[in-house]
């Protein structure tokens, strides 16, 4: 699980700094298949995360800011 959540906020931190590059690209970056990729995307964007992906930059970034938070309450 711990490595699950690293891995989400390892995208997270990618996504904000709209560095991602290709699906292909970020995927590599990740050290993960591109359809891992995707299904981590969608957790994310299950929990409300706003992404999109811009074809000029060649990136995934946040439709609005933030950042995405894991927390224990």
């Amino acid at each position: 699980m711990k490595q699950y959540l690293s891995l989400l906020v390892r995208l997270d931190q990618f996504i904000r700094q709209k560095g991602t590059g290709s699906p292909p690209e970020f995927a590599q970056k990740m050290g993960i298949s591109e359809r891992s990729l995707y299904e981590y995307l969608k957790v994310l964007k299950d929990h409300g995360a706003p992404i999109r992906f811009s074809r000029q930059d060649h990136s995934y970034y946040y439709e609005i800011d933030g950042q995405f938070y894991i927390s224990f309450l």
